[in-house]
């Protein structure tokens, strides 16, 4: 799954969008958090702030679903419709996973090597209540790839850029998008421990992405 990402730029995403996007400034976060706001591309031109956590359309009760399992998009009622009629773009430049020692959780930042942003295939929704609308989104996630393997067997579906288009366009067919929900490359991505203090959403500030020593025990060739 994944439960924290941090965003600091969305120019790399304009810019393999051909520098459609009009947004002039995303202010620096270190830890994004379930029920937070977000920002999403919906399109090739247009950029939403949505909350991250899916409420589906037809639910009765406002209940938050932050990640999609990429094998049941088809068959869960909850995200069948978004993913045929509803995808976005959700700009990040890394995410962390915990992996568990027993009771113990320790916390590791992963992002690019060369530390660019990228963007997670996500879904949205639109979900209205007593005059109440709220446009909520979830990040997908697959099968975990061998840098992410040690620490949890699911990673969020991090898009090439020249699919980003492919996404986001509403004439390709479910069995077309479907090939694109696979483990990211992990020869591109590097990973370290972070310190425990992510663990508290009130905390945001970029000394929760610099590496610590690991809190827990270590896997080897995880660093």
């Amino acid at each position: 799954m994944c439960g924290r990402f941090t965003l600091r730029s969305i120019d790399r995403i304009r810019l393999a969008l051909g520098n459609r996007i009009n947004l002039e400034y995303v202010p620096p976060r270190y830890n994004i958090a379930p029920t937070q706001p977000v920002i999403t591309v919906v399109s090739p031109e247009a950029v939403q702030e949505m909350v991250w956590g899916l409420i589906p359309s037809w639910s009765k009760q406002p209940k938050a679903i932050i990640n999609a399992r990429s094998e049941t998009l088809d068959d869960k009622a909850s995200f069948s419709e978004s993913f045929q009629k509803r995808r976005c773009l959700i700009p990040a430049d890394g995410f962390y996973e915990w992996r568990r020692a027993g009771k113990a959780r320790q916390a590791f930042y992963f992002q690019m090597k060369d530390r660019r942003a990228f963007a997670f295939a996500g879904i949205w929704d639109r979900w209205r209540s007593n005059g109440t609308t709220i446009k909520s989104c979830a990040i997908i996630t697959t099968s975990a790839n061998e840098l992410l393997e040690p620490v949890h067997d699911r990673m969020p579906v991090i898009l090439p850029e020249d699919k980003y288009q492919l996404w986001l366009n509403e004439e390709v067919s479910p069995t077309e998008l479907k090939k694109l929900l696979e483990p990211y490359s992990s020869d591109e991505m590097q990973s370290y421990p972070v310190s425990s203090q992510v663990n508290y959403t009130e905390t945001d500030n970029e000394d929760l992405v610099k590496r610590v020593d690991a809190e827990v025990g270590t896997t080897p060739g995880l660093f």
